[in-house]
């Protein structure tokens, strides 16, 4: 479920012939990716996402220009020259994943990484979610790394178009596209604000990602991020515990009581929910409920069973 990381993967320099011959290469190797039955069920035959932003690559600077067009597209107002130095690694001549999802949560977006599936890029597109994907456009022993935006595809003529190097809307066959693109592992991200989801993760993927925006700009950015994600999962106990814990720094604290209460409900085995369910009822005075919540958590071994006896000394 995790996602590697490519520290050394860097933007692409346009090597002229010598390119265009490897990329005819790697077509000519490739296969057209397969949806899955539910999904060629589901998806339009053709998508288009219309007013994404174009910003031509300079040099080693499609990072910052493809993540320029992702926030420009949530109306975030940020210039590519702006977003070189926050992402651009100079020794590198290029962009690593890791600062692309850092400079889009200082931006106030929620970058949500995808799962690895020729299904889920084509989800995201149909639901009006443009999406960051990283290439390599030549080999593994020579890789030239480059970033660019999905931003639409047509099933019938299996095309891809996206906005990449000095190219708006450019037209890449399935074939070609996958071939380069699973080179970086079939990385890819959407960006959304606080309050909205892609169509096409999983809970864990989605915690995550909206655990790390709340490192960075704080619970009360993030609470509409852990109400969608209760909505989106509503059996993921650490999803509920999470908002919890929002709603509890925020003041509120019969949300948070209803919040912890949901999470030892999908998990009576997550001791840290019983524990804040247990702390909260102390505080609000309802002691014999908040004992045997505190007693539950001590019950549970783990980081968590000292606190929670130390809590029932003092109760």
């Amino acid at each position: 479920m995790t996602t590697r990381r490519f520290r050394p993967l860097l933007n692409a320099r346009f090597a002229g012939v010598l390119l265009s011959a490897i990329s005819m290469m790697l077509a000519g190797c490739a296969t057209t990716p397969q949806l899955a039955g539910s999904t060629e069920a589901s998806l339009p035959m053709r998508a288009m996402i219309e007013g994404v932003p174009f910003h031509a690559q300079r040099e080693y600077q499609c990072g910052p220009a493809s993540l320029a067009m992702m926030l420009n597209s949530q109306d975030v107002e940020v210039a590519v020259d702006t977003l070189i130095p926050q992402v651009f690694i100079p020794e590198r001549e290029g962009s690593v994943q890791p600062e692309m999802l850092a400079t889009t949560r200082r931006h106030g977006l929620i970058p949500f990484v995808l799962n690895d599936t020729f299904d889920a890029l084509l989800t995201e597109i149909a639901a009006g979610h443009p999406v960051a994907v990283m290439q390599n456009l030549s080999l593994p022993a020579w890789p030239m790394w480059h970033y660019a935006v999905a931003i639409g595809y047509d099933r019938e003529a299996e095309e891809m178009i996206l906005h990449s190097g000095e190219e708006a809307e450019r037209i890449e066959s399935f074939r070609r596209f996958d071939a380069t693109w699973a080179r970086s592992d079939r990385w890819a991200f959407v960006a959304l604000p606080p309050g909205q989801m892609p169509e096409a993760i999983g809970a864990y993927r989605a915690l995550d990602a909206i655990a790390s925006y709340e490192q960075v700009q704080g619970p009360q950015a993030t609470l509409p991020a852990w109400e969608t994600f209760a909505v989106h999962f509503p059996t993921t106990a650490m999803g509920h515990f999470a908002l919890g814990n929002a709603r509890h720094v925020l003041g509120d604290r019969e949300g948070a009581i209803e919040a912890f209460r949901e999470a030892v409900r999908h998990d009576g085995e997550l001791a840290v929910a019983w524990l804040n369910l247990g702390l909260s009822l102390q505080n609000r005075g309802n002691h014999e409920e908040a004992e045997q919540a505190l007693k539950r958590a001590a019950e549970l071994p783990g980081q968590w069973q000292a606190q929670a006896l130390d809590a029932l000394k003092r109760h």
